[in-house]
């Protein structure tokens, strides 16, 4: 069985469906999966809209492929990518794919590229369809690569002499933890934990998001799973044990009564 760091990954952009400004965070986002061999990045090359991709593919070395829009309303470029996508699944040359788009259109090109035992990350806004979403398995929010998140702050602030001005906004805005995701927290806890109550935290992580496939602590503004549990305190005990002579540290974690 491969490793994670050996998986080969074809990695194929809808350039009409996500932004452009963060292509290096999101092939770092890749690289925890797998190696990107494959990077190919598809739209209309003729059309003003694109060129602000053009900087990103040559620095990343990503393959345009050209795709005219031959009618009015249509997105020609899901079908260039779903055609290509289908001819890399038979080519057997790699081990799973990370289609980076917003569109819902990619659904069924996702569900039946797990059900030929690939792969599938999904990476894109957070305005992306559900169907999408969970036809990954794991999907990626691209508001949450490239720095921790700060809640907003809706407070003013007063300077002498001046009048009272909002204080700025942050980039992006997290997630409430919601009721409902504390009890899938629970439940997964309970699925693998021992007779004790005690569960493997990676255990936990790696189920989160099976059930789960855009669960990130980074929606949530963490940029772990422990941190996430840790301000939960409420309703987790967390459990820290050091690997002798190493640096490893074994984290569980039990539902509070």
């Amino acid at each position: 069985m491969k490793e994670k760091n050996d998986l080969k990954i074809a990695v194929l952009i809808d350039a009409d469906n996500v932004p452009y400004s963060n292509i290096k965070g999101m092939l770092d986002e890749i690289a925890k999966f797998g190696a990107p061999t494959i990077k190919r990045i598809y739209g209309d090359w003729t059309k003003s809209r694109a060129s602000g991709w053009k900087n990103a593919l040559l620095e990343h070395a990503i393959t345009p492929i050209q795709q005219y829009s031959y009618t009015t309303g249509k997105n020609a470029t899901d079908s260039a990518m779903i055609i290509d996508a289908m001819d890399i699944l038979h080519s057997e040359k790699v081990d799973g794919f990370c289609l980076v788009s917003s569109d819902s259109d990619f659904t069924k090109l996702a569900m039946r590229l797990r059900e030929s035992g690939m792969l599938v990350i999904g990476l894109g806004e957070k305005k992306t369809p559900q169907p999408f979403i969970v036809a990954c398995d794991k999907f990626i929010y691209v508001e949450v690569i490239g720095g921790k998140k700060t809640k907003p702050d809706k407070k003013t602030r007063k300077s002498p002499g001046k009048k009272t001005s909002p204080a700025p906004e942050p980039e992006n805005e997290v997630d409430t933890i919601s009721d409902e995701l504390i009890q899938l927290i629970k439940n997964s806890i309970d699925d693998v934990a021992d007779d004790n109550g005690w569960a493997f935290l990676a255990e936990v992580g790696a189920l989160l998001i099976k059930k789960k496939p855009d669960f990130d602590p980074r929606n949530y503004g963490f940029s772990k799973l422990t941190p996430l549990l840790k301000s939960l305190n409420k309703y987790f005990t967390i459990y820290e044990e050091a690997v002798k002579d190493t640096q490893i540290k074994h984290i569980y974690v039990k539902n509070k009564a």
